[in-house]
């Protein structure tokens, strides 16, 4: 019966005045200032230079955006913005990929510890992915909020009706469907709380590429998985035995076996933690 299911009417804009204030990028904010304040905890109990954090916040946050917006113009509509290049830069009307994100602050990543850090970029990553465990979920919270990205219809109790989005209105109504968003969210969440626990309790950070490998596995194998009852994001997938989504995942959860791998066959480190930032250089 339709009675039994969620009817979802959430509106995305918390604020609509002189300025308008989105519960997506609501989402994004809270997941950048929290997994800023982690990473500060973490580079404090190792004694890493404070500087670091805001050169790293930087180089992450433009990554992050300018990869998720090219990851969605070339994986999923390069037919539409080669034909209209100018419009890559209209962001605000969507189109945001996460895969892209993912290789665009890699590449931040490497280029911050060659120019700054002098470390390996494994240094880094197991740092960092704890933080942005925690922002995928809330990211996925915010794509509930604009009803989008959600999955195939289910007759399961659980399943939600997204009135607000046309794209339900058109293809599943008066049907429920798997509200994949939460599905993911719950993931990336319980990857925070695991990769937390390694760093903080078990001091997973000594094994170099222990949990940034296992942020790769935990995130993508989960996003492969839960794909498979998703809704195609664009038309051209629908032939597709994988979509690109998955597509895209395999070599992330493959190099995440293999950094777990090297991880146990190496001797650990061992670190010091002062908690306390180094000493600021004298210029």
């Amino acid at each position: 019966m339709i009675s039994q299911y969620i009817t979802w009417t959430a509106d995305p804009v918390i604020i609509d005045s002189f300025v308008t204030i989105r519960w997506y990028g609501l989402m994004f904010a809270i997941g950048f200032w929290v997994g800023f304040n982690i990473v500060a905890k973490m580079f404090k109990r190792e004694g890493a230079p404070e500087r670091w954090l805001g050169i790293l916040l930087i180089y992450v946050g433009v990554a992050t955006i300018v990869g998720a917006r090219l990851g969605h113009v070339f994986f999923y509509a390069w037919d539409y913005y080669s034909a209209h290049p100018w419009k890559i830069l209209a962001t605000w009307e969507g189109g945001l990929a996460s895969h892209g994100g993912a290789i665009g602050i890699i590449i931040a990543v490497i280029l911050f510890s060659i120019l700054v850090t002098k470390r390996s970029p494994l240094w880094t990553f197991d740092r960092l992915t704890v933080a942005i465990a925690l922002v995928g979920g809330l990211i996925r919270i915010g794509n509930l909020m604009n009803s989008e990205i959600f999955g195939h219809a289910t007759t399961l109790p659980w399943g939600f009706r997204f009135v607000n989005s046309p794209e339900w209105q058109t293809m599943f109504a008066p049907a429920a469907c798997h509200p994949t968003q939460i599905y993911e969210a719950l993931c990336y969440f319980a990857l925070f709380g695991l990769m937390m626990w390694m760093y903080w309790r078990r001091n997973s950070g000594e094994r170099p590429g222990l949990l940034f490998g296992t942020f790769l596995i935990g995130t993508f194998l989960s996003r492969f998985l839960i794909e498979f009852i998703k809704n195609d994001q664009e038309a051209f997938e629908a032939t597709m035995t994988l979509n690109m989504g998955q597509l895209l995942s395999i070599p992330f959860v493959l190099l995440g076996i293999y950094l777990i791998i090297r991880a146990f066959r190496r001797p650990s480190l061992h670190i010091e933690y002062p908690n306390a930032f180094a000493p600021a250089q004298k210029r």
